[in-house]
């Protein structure tokens, strides 16, 4: 959802990339269901692994959620840690709370770059 958002707020000036330690390959559907809501078609995208963006590094930032140390170190000017909880098994509702603070710190990231 980070990296739709950074493509939704920034648009063409700004490019995004998200992957995960252990990607299924596959996008949650709770999450395409909310971002279709705000009007993105997570349905194209696909879960990928910190291998497959690295080629793309050094980013500007890098931002992880709540895993702190567990982390892998990507080549980057700053690194940011939101603590975000994984919203994966939580209900509609605070599924989308965590999809909108999401979306104020991808606002305000972008702003401060």
């Amino acid at each position: 959802m980070s990296q739709a958002f950074a493509k939704m707020i920034g648009g063409s000036a700004v490019k995004a990339f998200s992957a995960g330690s252990n990607p299924s390959g596959r996008i949650n559907q709770k999450a395409i269901v909310a971002m279709k809501e705000l009007g993105y078609d997570l349905k194209t995208h696909r879960s990928k692994s910190i291998d497959q963006v690295k080629e793309f590094a050094p980013f500007d930032a890098v931002v992880t959620m709540g895993c702190g140390d567990a982390c892998p170190l990507m080549p980057a000017k700053q690194f940011i840690d939101w603590q975000i909880p994984d919203p994966r098994d939580l209900n509609e509702n605070e599924f989308n709370k965590v999809r909108d603070l999401i979306q104020e710190k991808v606002k305000d990231l972008l702003a401060s770059l």
